[in-house]
């Protein structure tokens, strides 16, 4: 099973750039989307299409922002698929649409997109109280199947994770509370799956705009695909795809026995 997860930041414009043709090339078994910017509604208005796949969706309440998507193969659809859910169940955490839990057969998925903590550390506070409710409701999960996450973290955990930690720290994405919040993730048994097959390499997937970043290869790590412990026998490998364009991040997958 292909596993992909890929922060297109919006729906709209990768779209126009080269979404479908990534589709029937890499043809991912499940893909998780993060920051879709489009509710369901629109998209069925605007007739985007997804051939071969069933589209699950998950938008913010407010237009244009946020938001997530899961694609399933149509093929997978009576062979693993049990249910889908958004969010967890508390407003607060939910109403950006963030969250989408796929139960599967054997294991579930969590597609998800934590938020950023924001120019000036505004949302540290909330992103913190949100990866404390992720952590919470993972554990509640896994008493009954393990489970695969992925999305955009917004993190980059330690500092092989990013071109220039020294000049990024106590930065968005790399304070010393984010970070903790990630080991507390690792502590209670996720397995970051790109860095366990690649302990030392230096792989980003996500660049800024500004100033040619990914250009010069300026980029970050802040893409995930972590697994609980039980599930880890069952990956064969974990990537990232960062020839790929069309947004600001680069797809990250797993495969799956």
């Amino acid at each position: 099973m292909k596993i992909i997860s890929w922060n297109i930041n919006g729906l709209r414009a990768i779209i126009k750039k080269n979404f479908l043709e990534f589709l029937r090339e890499y043809q991912p078994d499940i893909l998780g989307l993060q920051e879709i910017k489009i509710s369901e509604e629109a998209r069925l208005k605007e007739n985007i299409e997804f051939p071969g796949y069933k589209a699950y969706f998950n938008s913010a309440k407010r237009p244009g922002y946020s938001g997530t998507a899961i694609l399933i193969r149509e093929e997978l659809l009576d062979k693993n698929f049990v249910q889908i859910e958004n969010g967890f169940g508390e407003e607060v955490f939910d109403s950006e649409g963030r969250i989408q839990i796929l139960e599967l057969k054997k294991f579930y998925i969590i597609n998800c997109y934590f938020p950023n903590s924001a120019h000036e550390l505004k949302r540290l506070d909330y992103k913190r109280d949100f990866n404390a409710y992720m952590l919470k409701n993972i554990k509640k999960l896994e008493k009954k199947k393990p489970v695969l996450l992925m999305g955009d973290l917004n993190v980059a955990h330690k500092e092989i994770d990013l071109a220039r930690p020294k000049d990024n720290i106590g930065s968005p994405g790399f304070t010393y509370e984010e970070r903790e919040d990630m080991d507390k993730f690792i502590n209670h048994g996720l397995v970051d799956t790109f860095r366990y097959f690649h302990p030392q390499k230096i792989q980003y997937s996500w660049w800024s705009y500004r100033t040619r970043a990914r250009l010069r290869n300026i980029g970050w790590r802040i893409d995930y695909l972590c697994v609980s412990a039980k599930l880890l026998r069952q990956v064969q490998n974990s990537y990232i795809l960062d020839e790929l364009e069309g947004s600001d991040h680069a797809p990250v997958g797993v495969m799956i026995k």
